[in-house]
């Protein structure tokens, strides 16, 4: 029996997801992949100059690199990298289900992530999300920022720490967390609460902050999935902020500092 289009193509997804390979570049995102035992490493491309500086990476991975010229650069990078003479070929990170990364803390804190592709916005998210104590950074499986050199660049290392989920249905997503007892705030300039009134009384409950792509903001059937929609407190009339900006400003909002 000829098996239906959909399974077929499900099952080819399923075999390039698990053949997919991630070429890393720069010094501090290739050194802490390097440190990171989580991390499937698989070929590592240095300059005599980038081995001497990561030498202490490389003892500690085990992984023998190629040492080229840095005339003759030959990793697989886009034009234009700024690779500072090391680039790693690794499998992207395995951070398990949205169960498994959004229970466990105290107060819970979570990124959502609607349709934001930029992938400089997503690295500089994820490194305020570890700094300001996210328990995750929810992304979406296409239409996202998938993990990449210039995100990890971009992350400063917090790609190797920050967990970041890429789910099949964000709507889906942000109900199976309010199961979990989650409150989900849709981020929307035009909102009539801030941040710090939806949550007055209960900064103490699990937390999921949902932001959307600069300009189209976040889609109908998010805004309507999500508990209420909530704006950050502006001191003046301005323009919007950067979604990075915005997700930081926002988890800092959400957090209690008492």
């Amino acid at each position: 029996m000829k098996k239906p289009k959909w399974v077929v193509q499900k099952e080819q997804a399923k075999k390039a997801d698990a053949s997919a390979t991630v070429w890393l570049f720069g010094l501090h995102a290739v050194r802490d992949a390097l440190m990171n035992p989580a991390r499937t490493k698989l070929k590592l491309i240095v300059t005599l100059n980038a081995q001497g500086k990561l030498a202490d990476a490389i003892e500690a991975s085990g992984i023998t690199p190629d040492v080229v010229d840095a005339r003759k650069f030959n990793a697989p990078l886009d034009p234009g990298s700024v690779h500072q003479g090391a680039a790693l070929e690794v499998k992207p990170l395995e951070w398990g289900s949205l169960a498994d990364v959004a229970i466990g803390a105290d107060t819970p804190r979570l990124i959502l992530l609607d349709r934001v592709t930029d992938p400089h916005n997503v690295g500089a998210i994820l490194r305020s999300a570890e700094v300001l104590g996210a328990s995750a950074v929810i992304g979406m499986r296409h239409h996202a920022a998938p993990e990449t050199g210039a995100l990890a660049k971009t992350a400063s290392g917090a790609l190797e720490r920050q967990p970041y989920l890429r789910v099949r249905n964000l709507a889906d997503a942000i109900i199976e967390l309010q199961g979990m007892g989650y409150l989900v705030l849709g981020l929307d300039g035009e909102a009539e609460q801030t941040i710090e009134a939806a949550l007055a009384g209960q900064k103490d409950r699990p937390v999921a902050l949902v932001l959307g792509a600069e300009g189209p903001g976040l889609r109908e059937k998010t805004r309507q999935t999500c508990d209420m929609l909530v704006r950050i407190d502006a001191g003046g009339a301005f323009g919007s902020l950067n979604v990075s900006n915005a997700a930081a400003i926002a988890l800092y909002a959400s957090k209690d500092h008492s």
